[in-house]
């Protein structure tokens, strides 16, 4: 079908990228599980070749997931982390980029583990504040890498302030839209020329998926990430672009109960005596509140909340019973997590500290569950700690 140019998001999720099957009219885009395609003779063939350069099944996803979140054109990897190292190969030998400190500990671990030993060096400032931006920035600088909000510590960036002073230097603005998802933001709206997302999470929303998207605005970006993504050949398999394909049908309404869920219980451990902090841009006592409320649709599911001890956050996680203890985020099922442990392992402790992910931090994936049972759950968990 063709979409109505100002068919409205939920709309969009559904039917962008998607048209019945030509062969049976199939209203669900087949898995296309080809590894080559048989051509009718020497430089004729069906629109591909080859199923590291294109598949069907992909092609529909990508097509899917730019039309979401309102760029030009997607690109599918095998993961997140995939998608972010395409993004880094714009950059070349002796290039800088500034960073949001709070970043992804395997974001992290890629710029300095891996991308420095490239000869890519790396600046990391609390990226809500622009002055620190602007004092980051070198004459090698060439991209701001912005990650709002922030994963553990629910940091947000002001997004139309930092395209127009990224944009004012001669620089991209890279967003990895993870946490929020296109339904709670879009970066593109306000002014990013590469929005990024670990599929995995909100996307496909599921559990049962590993991927990642890049969603481009301009020429030179698309035309370089097309050949990265068939040269390199880090792709999303079809299967995996079926499941996510399927995530993206439901992502409205998911995401809109997602938000209350996080909320709820954001407020309820705002008001319990055993917990020191509680890190979500909902609560009107959050520094951003305002822009979140200006920036984002909802406030998303993700939240934080600090114990004081990692005693206290081990009772925690070993005491919920419908919360489950583990890593990832984004899916129907709520999940709970300890950052300093798990998912920013690889950030060195004193590092940890100066961002707030202490040893008492846990983070929470609200799922889609009947919130009472989730607050149960964490009354009976806070009971012990």
């Amino acid at each position: 079908m063709k979409l109505r140019d100002d068919a409205r998001f939920s709309t969009v999720c559904i039917h962008a990228g998607q048209e019945p099957d030509p062969a049976t009219g199939a209203i669900i885009t087949p898995i296309y599980q080809t590894s080559t395609y048989v051509q009718e003779s020497l430089g004729r063939h069906k629109g591909h070749e080859y199923a590291r350069t294109s598949n069907p099944t992909r092609s529909a996803l990508e097509a899917n997931l730019a039309a979401i979140e309102g760029g030009r054109a997607g690109f599918a990897f095998a993961s997140g982390m995939a998608a972010i190292g395409a993004i880094t190969s714009l950059l070349r030998v002796g290039d800088h980029v500034v960073v949001t400190d709070n970043t992804y500990g395997g974001t992290y671990r890629l710029f300095e583990r891996v991308l420095t030993r490239a000869g890519l060096s790396f600046t990391y400032v609390d990226t809500g504040d622009e002055g620190a931006i602007a004092a980051a920035i070198t004459p090698a600088t060439r991209m701001v890498f912005v990650e709002t909000p922030t994963n553990p510590i629910l940091g947000l960036t002001d997004l139309a302030a930092v395209a127009a002073l990224a944009h004012a230097r001669g620089l991209k603005l890279v967003v990895d839209n993870t946490f929020a998802s296109p339904y709670v933001q879009q970066p593109i709206a306000f002014g990013a020329d590469l929005v990024v997302h670990s599929t995995t999470k909100y996307l496909n929303g599921h559990s049962d998926s590993v991927g990642g998207i890049v969603v481009a605005v301009h020429d030179e970006d698309v035309e370089w990430l097309r050949f990265v993504q068939n040269a390199a050949g880090a792709i999303l398999g079809p299967f995996d672009s079926w499941l996510v394909l399927r995530g993206t049908k439901t992502l409205a309404v998911r995401m809109a109960q997602h938000n209350v869920n996080g909320l709820a219980l954001a407020q309820y451990l705002a008001g319990h005596p055993k917990v020191r902090k509680v890190y979500y841009p909902g609560l009107p006592d959050h520094p951003q509140h305002a822009l979140a409320a200006r920036q984002m649709r909802g406030f998303g599911g993700m939240l934080s909340f600090d114990l004081g001890s990692i005693d206290a956050a081990r009772r925690v996680v070993e005491r919920v019973r419908v919360i489950a203890l583990a890593e990832s985020l984004g899916g129907v099922e709520s999940l709970i997590c300890h950052p300093a442990t798990m998912t920013h392992a690889s950030v060195p402790a004193e590092r940890r500290q100066a961002l707030g992910i202490t040893d008492g931090l846990l983070r929470i994936s609200a799922g889609i569950e009947d919130v009472d049972d989730l607050r149960q759950d964490l009354a009976e968990a806070l009971s012990a700690a």
